[in-house]
């Protein structure tokens, strides 16, 4: 449950070539996070395992785009990707901490993908 001092997001709105989520929080802070980011990263049990599995790495998710976004209660927002994922739900606070989090989420990334000899692309 979000505490009631959480940021929350005033304004979310979608690039028109579907590939930037630009999210505007109460508290000022505005983050354009990458549907590559947000598809890797995704808090689905997909990507994340189940119990103490370790997190799933992604490869080929460079291109991806957001096909659509629907609204989850008043707490978080469920992503429609173009690889057709769409399991994930997206807390305010998941944004949020994406959002301040953004280059080094994408750094591990980045190097894990490296690491298994995988590609973006």
């Amino acid at each position: 449950m979000e505490q009631a001092d959480s940021p929350w997001p005033e304004e979310i709105t979608l690039s028109p070539n579907k590939a930037i989520l630009t999210v505007a929080f109460n508290n000022g802070e505005v983050f354009s996070l990458s549907a590559e980011l947000l598809r890797v990263s995704s808090p689905s049990a997909e990507v994340q395992g189940h119990g103490n599995e370790e997190k799933k790495i992604l490869p080929g998710k460079k291109h991806i785009t957001i096909r659509h976004i629907e609204p989850v209660g008043h707490y978080a927002i469920r992503i429609d990707f173009s690889d057709g994922h769409d399991t994930g739900i997206f807390t305010w606070q998941t944004l949020y901490t994406y959002g301040k989090n953004q280059d080094d989420l994408m750094a591990e990334y980045l190097q894990k993908l490296e690491t298994g000899g995988l590609s973006r692309v």
